[in-house]
């Protein structure tokens, strides 16, 4: 059902947000670091791992497919948010941190699209 969907997509959030505000408490800094990315990246790996298992129906999609239409004005909006001026004056560990978080995420991205990849078969 769509309510599985919604159902979990806010489990993933949650999640997400209390990893977010950890992280940032050991970082020593008083925001959220990373919550909503923590988030879709616990709902991929628990979808991907129910439809593995056939336990993720394709009607509870329909809630998580719903909410995925909101996310990017969703994620632009907290991007309006954030202090890009301050950041840029706070010095170059901020602008560090931020290139070395884009890198590390294009290099995921082959290790991932591996992950849900069928085996291939060698030929004799």
């Amino acid at each position: 059902m769509v309510i599985y969907g919604v159902a979990l997509l806010a489990l993933c959030s949650l999640v997400g947000l209390v990893i977010g505000e950890a992280l940032g408490a050991l970082l020593g800094v008083k925001a959220n670091v990373g919550g909503v990315g923590f988030a879709m990246v616990l709902l991929i790996f628990i979808t991907g791992w129910l439809g593995r298992r056939g336990r993720f129906k394709p009607l509870s999609s329909g809630g998580i497919a719903f909410w995925s239409g909101m996310y990017i004005p969703i994620v632009v909006a907290m991007a309006a948010q954030q202090n890009v001026v301050g950041a840029i004056k706070g010095g170059p560990l901020a602008f560090l941190a931020g290139t070395l978080g884009v890198v590390l995420s294009f290099a995921m991205v082959p290790l991932i699209a591996r992950i849900g990849r069928p085996k291939r078969e060698e030929k004799p």
